[in-house]
């Protein structure tokens, strides 16, 4: 524990109890990793100039152009909830599947992992899907804690399927490309949203009463102009995930332009819905601006709380804590797992990527761990946050819009069926890790056995001479690139050879 000193676990518990205390993550990383500097070089654990390269780390977060992606996909999102997309596919889709046993549970899932790919904003998937389908689901027998439970974790895939601003961060703080990232949260995403699907099902089977199907004069007519409706409702946002997602995998664009791109198609959208107005659109940018400046305030002070941590040595405490634990590579993924889910309850994904994610990197490299994979399965992780009782901000949303008649802790108990299954995907995904790196392409496989090398005829003997194999012509007629001088070479000044006598340096 203190093999490296106290000061390391002293400026770790400084921070969380800072935080408990409840003052502003931003400015608690600042003013600990301030504290600390100041205690580093009191003690000389390194010397004032260390502290120097803190501009250049303001200067590195400022041009970051891989973060432009954040205010571009959030103020898409801004625009898409407003722009009554929502509205429609769910009340098409609520029709559509009506007539069976939890047919609005199933519509909730399918819009919901729809609203995801679009928007990636949690709050907007949350509010709007329970604002539109909580007081029908109550009003035709569903069972409230199975109706909270469904919108509240419908709403947080949004943390998983990209265009995820989680990934977007892991991204960046791991070092590896965002198509990466998306492309290995396909399959988990695509798993989530199949467990939940058939939980519905078994539900439905199990227990019909719980969520009776929808009355045949509230649905309608099953007839082509509901289809059409609906089609009309997903064909416009499956065109705007590929304008986002498809031209960042077929490299067309990067995540900054694709988020660009994907700004414009939320306008078109917004446009084609008759409700972009003036109003919208400033909301739309003050949403943005708020989430834009929160992320770089916790990225300034988390620059200077990790620069003084690894100055402490940190980086070695922390490595040489969680190498050594049982189990190897799945040891430390569990407990790290473990660790970031009840850390969870206390923070939120940005503070645990900024904070904690950059501590895990190097321990995960020395163990031969895929950091798209060590990526994804904390972004799977991370979206328990949201559903965590009693702290859970996905609850929170449900509380805010909720009639009073649905009791707090109908929401919670409700909650905690969706939670399981979240930690499911995160032992699935343990244990078979293909479902993320299989998208992923790893090149061209090199047999090292298979490689010859084969010298031409004359050997090594025409590899000096001027014109050979090891270097170009006349290179050998220059002097002193046999080594630079003062290198334990004697240095003869260049004179003129006789004709036919080598000539040394």
């Amino acid at each position: 524990m203190f093999d490296y000193g106290f000061l390391p676990p002293a400026m770790f518990l400084c921070m969380i109890c800072f935080m408990l205390y409840g003052f502003p993550v931003a400015f608690t990383l600042g003013a600990v990793g301030l504290l600390f500097g100041a205690i580093g070089i009191a003690t000389e654990h390194f010397h004032p100039s260390f502290l120097s390269a803190l501009p250049h780390r303001f200067f590195g977060i400022i041009s970051n152009d891989l973060l432009l992606a954040i205010p571009f996909f959030t103020f898409m999102g801004a625009v898409l909830e407003r722009s009554g997309l929502a509205e429609d596919l769910l009340e098409g889709t609520g029709k559509l599947f009506g007539g069976v046993p939890g047919g609005l549970a199933y519509a909730v899932i399918v819009v919901g992992a729809v609203l995801g790919a679009i928007t990636g904003t949690v709050a907007a998937s949350v509010i709007t899907m329970g604002v539109i389908s909580l007081p029908v689901m109550l009003r035709y027998g569903y069972n409230p804690r199975l109706a909270t439970g469904v919108i509240a974790a419908s709403g947080t895939i949004t943390q998983l399927i990209p265009p995820s601003l989680v990934l977007v961060v892991l991204a960046d703080q791991l070092g590896r490309s965002v198509g990466d990232m998306y492309l290995g949260a396909m399959g988990p995403s695509a798993a989530q949203v199949l467990i939940f699907l058939l939980f519905i099902l078994v539900l439905s089977i199990l227990k019909p009463q719980d969520m009776p199907p929808l009355p045949k004069e509230v649905r309608g007519d099953l007839d082509l102009k509901l289809v059409l409706k609906v089609l009309m409702g997903i064909v416009p946002s499956i065109l705007l995930i590929f304008l986002v997602l498809g031209t960042i995998f077929v490299g067309l664009a990067t995540p900054t332009e694709a988020g660009a791109l994907g700004v414009v198609g939320a306008f078109v959208l917004a446009l084609l819905h008759g409700r972009m107005t003036l109003t919208i659109l400033r909301e739309a940018v003050y949403a943005t601006a708020d989430l834009t400046v929160m992320v770089v305030f916790i990225l300034i002070g988390s620059t200077v709380f990790s620069l003084v941590f690894q100055g402490m040595d940190g980086g070695l405490w922390i490595e040489h804590m969680l190498s050594g634990l049982p189990g190897g590579p799945i040891g430390f993924l569990i407990f790290v797992n473990v660790f970031i889910f009840f850390l969870a309850f206390f923070l939120d994904f940005f503070e645990i990527a900024f904070i904690v994610v950059p501590m895990l990197v190097p321990v995960a490299q020395s163990l031969g761990i895929d950091l798209v994979w060590f990526g994804v399965l904390l972004c799977i992780n991370m979206q328990t946050s949201f559903m965590h009782p009693p702290f859970g901000f996905a609850l929170f949303y449900l509380r805010s819009i909720a009639s009073r008649d649905v009791r707090t802790t109908d929401i919670y108990m409700g909650a905690i069926p969706w939670l399981v299954m979240q930690l499911m995907l995160v032992v699935i995904v343990i244990f078979w890790p293909g479902l993320v790196t299989g998208l992923l392409d790893k090149g061209p496989a090199v047999d090292l056995d298979s490689i010859r090398i084969e010298l031409p005829a004359g050997g090594l003997g025409d590899l000096g001479q001027p014109g050979g194999l090891g270097a170009p012509a006349g290179l050998g007629e220059s002097p002193g690139l046999g080594a630079p001088a003062g290198l334990g070479q004697p240095q003869v000044s260049p004179q003129p050879a006789p004709v036919g006598q080598p000539q040394f340096d």
